[in-house]
């Protein structure tokens, strides 16, 4: 149907019998209503309603076209209600997208997350595309770098990750610990497998040691810690992972260039809502330890 307005005024026409009451239900003029109802007939080529003195009583068509936008109209307005109801409620799809590399640290926070809130249906979208706010792909995003800067969207400073280089006990008691930059000579290293890595430490990584030394690459970062974990070779992971998993020596102090500044964005449309600002606050109350707010 081209005009849904059209068929409202014709079932409030067709509900209280008369031209002024669908008018004054509708808060339209008179006119309107009667331009709908002319206009509605002539596009379906049938008479919807006989008109008389008392006002106006449905054809057959018109009983037949009455009984689709009755239904119409109650399941709008079930869905109407629905919709209000959500904005304040903790319930749904919460959508939440960040780099994959914080998911030993996020996923924890929405498992518990939905503990508390289990009418809730938890999606967790990972990789290095930017999943689209402004069209409703994600209610929050976790983003590293530069503070992002597109229109209409929130953005919050999270914390900042320390990153640096470990080795595993049985890497050192195969090939020993290096005592510093000077010292990376005869050691091998755990890497992206995509040189064009936009991540800092992996483009120091590059520039510091022979390309032959990288032996073991991936470009799951997932691989990348199992790999350092086994003992593949020396590789890059945070301060905070690293105490987690155990049994790691941090090989240089960590630099200021090679950790990015995470932040928090969310859509000015969603970012008010109660499910958005609930799980906000969890987050920010669960993350107090991670790095600084």
């Amino acid at each position: 149907m081209e005009s849904w307005d059209e068929v409202r005024t014709a079932f409030h026409v067709a509900r209280v019998g008369t031209v002024s009451g669908a008018a004054e239900a509708l808060g339209v003029h008179h006119a309107t209503v009667i331009r709908h109802i002319d206009s509605l007939e002539d596009r379906l080529g049938v008479k919807l309603f006989q008109r008389h003195a008392r006002g106006y009583t449905t054809t057959e068509a018109g009983q037949d076209l009455l009984r689709v936008a009755q239904a119409t109209d109650e399941q709008f307005s079930q869905l109407s209600g629905r919709i209000k109801g959500r904005g304040n409620e903790v319930s749904g799809e919460l959508v939440v997208t960040s780099l994959g590399g914080l998911s030993h640290m996020l996923v924890p926070v929405l498992t518990e997350f939905q503990r508390d809130y289990p009418d809730l249906i938890v999606r967790f979208l990972t990789g290095e595309r930017l999943f689209r706010l402004e069209y409703g792909e994600a209610h929050v995003a976790i983003r590293a770098g530069k503070a992002p800067e597109q229109p209409d969207n929130v953005v919050q400073p999270f914390f900042q990750q320390a990153i640096t280089l470990y080795a595993s006990d049985s890497y050192i008691a195969q090939r020993g610990l290096p005592t510093g930059v000077d010292d990376f000579g005869g050691h091998v290293f755990v890497s992206a497998d995509d040189a064009e890595s936009r991540a800092p430490f992996h483009k120091w990584l590059r520039d510091t040691v022979p390309e032959s030394a990288i032996t073991f690459r991936s470009g799951d970062v997932y691989a990348q810690r199992y790999a350092i974990e086994q003992g593949a070779g020396i590789g890059f992971m945070s301060q905070l992972q690293a105490q987690e998993i155990g049994g790691l020596t941090e090989v240089v102090p960590p630099r200021a260039d090679w950790s990015a500044p995470l932040w928090i964005v969310t859509h000015m449309d969603l970012h008010r809502t109660t499910k958005v600002q609930t799980f906000l606050s969890f987050l920010k109350s669960r993350a107090e330890g991670w790095g600084g707010l």
